[in-house]
């Protein structure tokens, strides 16, 4: 192995290192693999290329995409990206950033993260965020473990049908490996009030999957009567004008921060986040960052409350989550810091105005039925196509739109933010109306 080798390690390296742990050579490191498992044949690996060829072969291949208007929901939303986003959070002392293990070193890193957990807070009405979890479908995952930790010797969760299916699917992974007994319900409500067995927690919707914002009057003293916790699920860009969970009487609030500024980008990375009341701390998984002053008086950051996590209690922590979402935590922070109470109200406000344009656009075509008349939504809906919803898809895609994404039931959903003017929307109706049942 020579000096402009991509492999740090020369074959002095790797034979001390095999002579230390044992073993004759790195075959045997996978001795364990069964045989039918182990590929035998030649990897077809293309020859090597000049860095010119490279650059033109990716730009052959990126010229092969297509810029599409996108008018999807569904748990991502296409939301204005101011620029300065990208320009403060790809510096390199944010960017190259560790998790922050030495405080003293990494006072930036909590900082952010601290004012990031402070805005959760403000936005769910919450008394304490942790740092971040990995996605909102594995911080309602999370609360779910949560709930369990919190009730003890209890072990069913009800979890709303009306949550993303994604989100129901992670749920139902973490359960199928913890031994939790999860129930999907169509009526959360009425199930509570019947009764459960050992049960330690309800996870609901703020908005529904079909872009419906749920009304959870008298829900939280139904679930509080029957010894569980209230898990809210929320968007939080909709925060900015919807009761906040802390108002529903919810325990525990989660979510995916992607509507707070972070781009669709194929479906992540994103960022979750999860909240909770003072009394259920130390129940909360990931890290906590607290604020304090040092040994001069001067503000400062530190990781707190610690023996949560695994790396100092591990049999007894509260989840395997140890690293977190810093750097997308940051984008949300940035963001937030420069939309405002008021930028976050116009989003919704704007979002609001496109999306009951386009509802009342789509259903003058003729080429729809309604499915949830007169039911309140921000930005998002669904509707019931009288023409095949593929042909549809087609032509939308045809026309430079992604949009009436096909749900399980056969609906499709449209969603319209900030982003979109008055003249896009227009085109994409102007489509629709070319569609032949």
């Amino acid at each position: 192995m020579g000096k402009l080798s991509y492999f740090p390690h020369t074959e002095e390296d790797v034979r001390a290192m095999l002579e230390r742990i044992g073993v004759n050579s790195l075959d045997d490191l996978f001795s364990d693999v069964p045989a039918d498992f182990v590929f035998k044949g030649e990897y077809d690996l293309p020859s090597a290329m000049s860095e010119q060829q490279v650059r033109d072969y990716f730009e052959k291949l990126a010229s092969m995409n297509t810029k599409l208007k996108v008018f999807v929901g569904q748990g991502a939303y296409d939301h204005y990206i101011p620029s300065v986003i990208p320009y403060i959070t790809g510096r390199s002392e944010f960017i190259t950033a560790y998790t922050p293990y030495q405080c003293e070193i990494s006072q930036g890193t909590l900082r952010y993260i601290f004012e990031w957990q402070s805005m959760i807070c403000r936005l769910t009405g919450m008394d304490i965020a942790n740092a971040s979890v990995y996605d909102g479908p594995t911080a309602a995952a999370e609360a779910m473990r949560m709930c369990i930790a919190c009730t003890k010797k209890r072990n069913s969760v009800i979890v709303a049908a009306s949550l993303l299916p994604n989100v129901i699917d992670t749920i139902r992974t973490y359960a199928r490996y913890s031994g939790i007994n999860v129930i999907v319900s169509e009526h959360v409500a009425e199930d509570v009030a019947e009764g459960v067995l050992d049960l330690a927690g309800v996870i609901v919707p703020s908005v529904n999957r079909y872009g419906i914002v749920e009304n959870h009057a008298g829900l939280a003293g139904l679930v509080h009567g029957a010894g569980a916790l209230l898990v809210e699920y929320c968007d939080p860009s909709t925060l900015a004008v919807l009761k906040t969970p802390a108002e529903w009487g919810a325990d525990i609030a989660v979510g995916d921060g992607q509507s707070l500024g972070i781009p669709l980008c194929y479906g992540g990375p994103y960022v979750g986040f999860m909240a909770c009341r003072n009394e259920f701390m130390r129940k909360l998984p990931g890290r906590i960052v607290g604020q304090t002053t040092d040994a001069e008086g001067r503000r400062c950051f530190v990781l707190t409350l610690q023996a949560r996590e695994q790396h100092i209690r591990r049999e007894k922590a509260t989840s395997n989550i140890c690293s977190n979402e810093s750097l997308l935590a940051l984008w949300c922070t940035v963001y937030l810091s420069l939309m405002g109470p008021e930028g976050m109200k116009r989003v919704n406000e704007l979002s609001f105005d496109g999306a009951h344009y386009l509802y009342s656009e789509l259903m003058k075509t003729g080429l729809f039925e309604e499915v949830f008349p007169n039911a309140p939504f921000i930005n998002e809906f669904v509707l019931k196509p009288l023409c095949p919803a593929d042909k549809l898809q087609q032509a939308l895609l045809d026309g430079g739109y992604f949009a009436a994404l096909q749900t399980e039931e056969g609906y499709v959903t449209f969603c319209v933010t900030e982003k979109h003017s008055r003249e896009e929307i227009d085109g994409l109706v102007a489509i629709v109306k070319e569609v032949r049942i």
